[in-house]
């Protein structure tokens, strides 16, 4: 058993009242580290790529994976793949294959990748490749299906049958450069969307400019509503949790309409709520929303790159909105939007981390019916969370969190009694040592957990084994 699996295989956090909110974790205060431990799969161990013989990634016995369309490798349309694989959605597929939307999160003018005649804008670089595989992520087909955004990071599957993928950036020719300091003069459209990519074709390359023009990270939708949970990871600033209410319930439209309404999460009673710090034990909290005003400004000069950033998440904040430390992965589960706070909660860790934030996360649920808000987990120890990013649901309802810590990479599981555990670590990328895992997911029938490895030549993973023996 690996030092960290022995460390971290379990940090319990006490079971306690669930105060309405719904869901899998109904029964689990946060924040009450005890000494009960939960093994999880077992202890790690190296295990060999079944495409070509690499160790890649470190897994507990019986469980095997095949990595898969790595960057640079041909699409079967004749395109090459993008690199930065991140957000990632899996769909049922015809004769028991599954169909995988994946993001690029592609920063600057680069050029888009694929038909750039049929690009958004055609110098970005970013998008959505869309593939059918098998569950033992053997490639059956692989196409462009969403080209010219920029810094897709993440998104979310749709009810529907769409994936609906964010850009993490407002970068555009009418704002100032932004932290790589690439000329955004050269971009020919405005980013800082959301864009709809249905599973079974390509997307129409329109943005949904009503939901905000902000560092969009991650969409859930609550199908009794029809309502879009949104993320923001804004780096340097706080960022806030929004809904956006589109003009036509997206379950009888069957598709994201533009033109609705953008909202912001603000705690009853208690304007700017300062949710980043530190969190009581069983922290819960009764929620409201604010409006929005001009989700997508247009400026009569040309803003800062950090004035665009925080336009929109300023609105919010004026009329009461809470702060939250780097809003990223989120998901819906029985009434339940789960998303995960990156630099969250008290500082645990010299040195801190850079941006807003010097927690080392803390995991989030959002009530949709009670509008309770309420702290699942907050990391005590960078050994026991470290920065979690990504996040998906199990068919028994435990979470799966995708770390981007500052040292090794973890998948780590939280169980629906509140225990993490170790499930895989990333054997260290020599040429990237800012490699993470991103964009995990289940296959719909639970047998395959897809996953990918963001980094300067990425690539996907299909990872199964005997499930039943632990809480996924």
């Amino acid at each position: 058993m690996e030092r960290r699996h022995f460390l971290a295989g379990g940090a319990t956090l006490a079971a306690g009242a669930a105060l309405g909110l719904g869901g899998p974790f109904q029964g689990v205060a946060a924040h009450a580290e005890t000494r009960r431990r939960h093994r999880g799969y077992g202890g790690l161990r190296p295990v060999r790529d079944l495409r070509d013989g690499k160790v890649r990634l470190h897994l507990p016995e019986g469980f095997r994976y095949r990595s898969f369309n790595p960057a640079g490798s041909p699409l079967s349309d004749g395109s090459t793949t993008p690199g930065k694989h991140d957000g990632m959605a899996a769909f049922r597929g015809p004769r028991g294959s599954v169909v995988l939307v994946r993001n690029h999160e592609v920063n600057g003018p680069v050029g888009a990748f694929g038909d750039r005649s049929a690009a958004y804008d055609p110098m970005a670089g970013g998008g959505t490749c869309t593939l059918r595989v098998t569950p033992w992520g053997e490639v059956l087909d692989a196409r462009v299906s969403l080209n010219g955004t920029q810094m897709n990071c993440s998104g979310g599957p749709m009810p529907w049958g769409s994936w609906v993928t964010c850009e993490e950036t407002v970068n555009g020719p009418d704002v100032g450069n932004d932290f790589s300091g690439a000329d955004n003069t050269k971009l020919t459209q405005r980013h800082g969307y959301l864009f709809e990519v249905p599973v079974h074709g390509e997307g129409e390359r329109a943005p949904i400019r009503s939901a905000g023009r902000f560092a969009h990270e991650s969409a859930a939708c609550d199908p009794r509503t029809g309502a879009i949970y949104l993320t923001e990871d804004c780096f340097d600033a706080p960022s806030g949790f929004y809904r956006y209410l589109p003009p036509e319930n997206p379950m009888r439209a069957g598709r994201l309409l533009d033109g609705g309404r953008l909202q912001m999460l603000a705690v009853r009673g208690r304007p700017n709520a300062d949710l980043s710090q530190g969190q009581p034990r069983g922290a819960v909290h009764e929620t409201t929303w604010v409006d929005i005003d001009d989700p997508d400004p247009t400026w009569t000069s040309r803003p800062t790159n950090a004035e665009a950033l925080t336009h929109v998440g300023s609105q919010g904040r004026a009329r009461g909105a809470a702060l939250f430390s780097r809003l990223e992965g989120a998901i819906h589960d029985r009434g339940v939007v789960y998303f995960c706070s990156t630099q969250g909660g008290a500082p645990v860790t010299r040195p801190l981390p850079d941006g807003f934030g010097d927690g080392r996360g803390q995991i989030w649920a959002y009530d949709t019916r009670s509008g309770r808000l309420r702290l699942v987990v907050e990391s005590p120890s960078a050994d026991l969370l470290d920065l979690p990013d990504n996040i998906t649901h199990s068919r028994r309802g435990a979470l799966v969190l995708c770390e981007d810590g500052d040292e090794a990479n973890y998948l780590r599981g939280l169980t629906t009694r509140g225990s993490l555990f170790d499930f895989a670590r990333m054997e260290p990328v020599a040429e990237d040592p800012g490699a993470e895992f991103a964009g995990s997911t289940f296959s719909p029938d639970g047998r395959t957990l897809f996953v990918n490895i963001q980094s300067k030549v990425g690539m996907t993973f299909a990872i199964w084994g005997p499930w039943h023996r632990g809480p996924f």
